[in-house]
């Protein structure tokens, strides 16, 4: 074996087999020279894996535990076994180790050949665990959010609410967090330019854009603190919306991110909203303005506030004799 590198890759596998392995056997498994084994060893060694030499007629070669856990090399059937194994214990949301079995099968999903993958979708389909009460999250669905959060990648997905109703969002991605054996993302929505959780059982087909982001501040320590709702700046306060658009309900309805059920139809062509919110007031002037209507705010200072001053910066910038 002449290639230097797949050498040290296949000795580094043999060693990770808990047993002694005589210099003159891995000559002999790798095809090269006693003094070659030697070399190949100092190289691992230099590399930070701890192989320790016994002398002797019983002596040989191990790999032993060190100080900080190296780069591993799985077979297989190895990496299916760990990859069947972390997307259970990632569904299961095992209180302590949830976080890390997402980012762990995010890391070795990424690298899995297509077969292999295959495999581990088959074993999971055709298996099952108890998972208590409540929704569970898809594990593909998990590794591919946590990859994003890794890579500070905006994502795209589709989301259904509680009342079965589908966005699309597309989302800078924080961090993932479990409350109550349940999966959250959270993110900062683009859409409607405020912080938002989402419940990772509701989330469909997420696609990674490739678009790189600058972190924003987090309004909270982490996103657990954020989904247990320990935030530090809430940023925009709750504040309530009730205006009258003079389009029909169904030429809006998803336009202006209103709950379900928030749009009240009044006669053919015109509709009115009402509804707390806990999103940016300014996104919500900058959707009003898109919709080319005219409409009144009823009860709204947050958003009458924002619509004056989107009002005096459109003003400002027209020629003075401008009509």
């Amino acid at each position: 074996m002449n290639d230097t590198p797949a050498r040290l890759l296949r000795l580094l596998s043999l060693l990770q087999t808990p047993r002694e392995w005589p210099g003159s056997e891995l000559a002999d498994r790798l095809g090269v020279s006693g003094r070659t084994v030697r070399r190949d060893i100092d190289r691992l060694r230099e590399l930070g894996y701890p192989v320790e030499a016994t002398l002797g007629v019983t002596g040989g070669y191990r790999l032993a535990a060190g100080a900080a856990l190296p780069p591993l090399v799985l077979d297989d059937e190895e990496a299916v076994a760990i990859a069947v194994g972390l997307r259970a214990a990632a569904g299961q949301a095992v209180a302590g180790i949830e976080e890390a079995s997402v980012r762990a099968l995010a890391k070795l999903e990424q690298v899995l050949p297509h077969k292999l993958r295959r495999r581990v979708r088959v074993i999971g389909a055709a298996t099952s665990t108890f998972r208590g009460d409540g929704p569970a999250a898809d594990p593909e669905v998990l590794a591919a959010l946590a990859a994003t959060v890794t890579n500070t990648e905006r994502v795209r997905f589709a989301y259904r609410d509680a009342a079965g109703n589908e966005t699309r969002r597309n989302i800078e991605p924080r961090g993932l967090a479990t409350l109550q054996r349940r999966w959250y993302l959270v993110g900062f929505d683009l859409d409607r330019m405020a912080w938002r959780s989402f419940r990772v059982d509701r989330i469909e087909r997420p696609q990674p854009t490739g678009a790189r982001f600058t972190p924003r501040d987090l309004p909270a320590a982490d996103a657990a603190a954020y989904v247990a709702g320990n935030r530090t700046d809430w940023g925009t306060r709750p504040y309530r919306v009730d205006i009258t658009i003079h389009l029909p309900a169904y030429r809006i309805a998803g336009r202006l991110g209103e709950a379900a059920g928030a749009l009240e139809a009044l006669g053919e062509h015109s509709c009115r909203l009402v509804e707390e919110r806990d999103d940016a007031p300014e996104w919500v002037a900058s959707q009003l303005i898109s919709l080319d209507a005219e409409f009144e705010v009823r009860d709204s200072p947050e958003l009458a506030e924002r619509l004056r001053a989107a009002a005096a910066r459109i003003a400002r910038a027209l020629p003075a004799n401008a009509e």
